[in-house]
Parts: structure tokens; sequence; C-alpha cells
């Protein structure tokens, strides 16, 4: 799985907005706290309020922040709101792709592969990250032997 710029900014902001719910952040705060291209975050932060993660408010104390709390959404939801689905083989979603031959069995593979990535993403939740108390099982994973080497 690759997380793109616009994900990794909207979890960063969504994860910021954790450690500060339920106040309104204004986007350009965000921006300076997380050191982000403010027109870019503009963008990303519309996304997740059309995706139901973050609601805005106007005028002079507008804003930013969670439309739910923090422990309500999860990471997954946030990639979700602005990449769209968490995992997909040429633009498609695993279950959409056909192969012939020997290869006709690796839809199966995809599809784990996708599972694998909701098991954690879909797990993990804004206040966990903002705190830094993710789930025994991410944990474990991020000890796990290799999963610090860049392969």
């Amino acid at each position: 799985m690759q997380v793109s710029a616009r994900g990794d900014y909207a979890v960063r902001a969504a994860v910021s907005l954790a450690s500060t719910h339920p106040t309104t952040v204004s986007a350009q705060s965000l921006a300076d706290g997380e050191g982000l291209p403010h027109k870019f975050l503009e963008a990303v932060l519309a996304d997740l309020r059309r995706g139901g993660v973050v609601t805005s408010v106007r005028g002079a104390d507008g804003g930013y922040r969670l439309a739910r709390d923090p422990g309500e959404i999860s990471v997954g939801a946030v990639l979700r709101a602005v990449d769209g689905p968490l995992a997909g083989v040429r633009g498609q979603r695993p279950e959409e792709v056909t192969y012939d031959g020997a290869s006709a069995h690796l839809p199966d593979l995809w599809i784990a592969v996708r599972a694998a990535v909701r098991n954690v993403l879909d797990e993990v939740t804004l206040a966990q990250v903002a705190t830094g108390r993710l789930p025994a099982r991410v944990r474990r994973l991020v000890g796990s032997e290799g999963a610090w080497e860049p392969r």
C-alpha cells in the first residue's frame, strides 16, 4: 500500500484535530503546526468535510474540527475520504480484476492484502494515534522482525 501526499496530509491534519478535540482550529494553524502547504491542505480539508470526517465553522473564530469523537474515527476512514478505496490493482478493486492462466488465483492474494491493510487502518483511531496508544496488535507489527526494513 502506498499512502499519497493527500492521504498523509489528511491523516496528519486529522490527528492534529484529534489532539485538540473539540476545539475548532483554523486551516492556517493546522498547516503551520504540521508544516503543510496551506492551499493544498485546504483542498484536503474540503475532501475530509465531504467525507464526513470534519466539519467546518465559518466566521472570525472559524476553522475545522472533527465531526465525531476521535475515538470513533479510524485512520482508514480518513484515507478513504481523500483517496478512495484502501487497496487497488491498476485502478480497480481487487475483486474486479481477473487473470488467465497461472495467475488466475492472484485476485485472492490482492484481496488478502486489502484485508490486511483494513485490519490495521480500520482498527486504529485518531485518538490512539494522537495519544501514541496504538492497539497491542499494531504495536507488535511495528516491533516485528523486518518491519523497519525499507523493502
